[in-house]
């Protein structure tokens, strides 16, 4: 999967290593913004047993 994705991207080596730390950041900064608050309605943070 990822030598694939090496091969879909454009330019030298060094663009895209670039071009992928941007992907990852943009892939990082989607999970913040929706995937963890959507996941965060289905999980009660309030019944925590550690430490009883």
């Amino acid at each position: 999967m990822y030598a694939a994705l090496w091969r879909l991207l454009p330019g030298p080596v060094w663009l895209r290593i670039v071009l992928l730390l941007v992907i990852v950041a943009a892939v990082l900064l989607a999970c913040v913004l929706f995937v963890f608050p959507w996941l965060n309605t289905f999980v009660n943070v309030t019944e925590v047993t550690v430490g009883e």
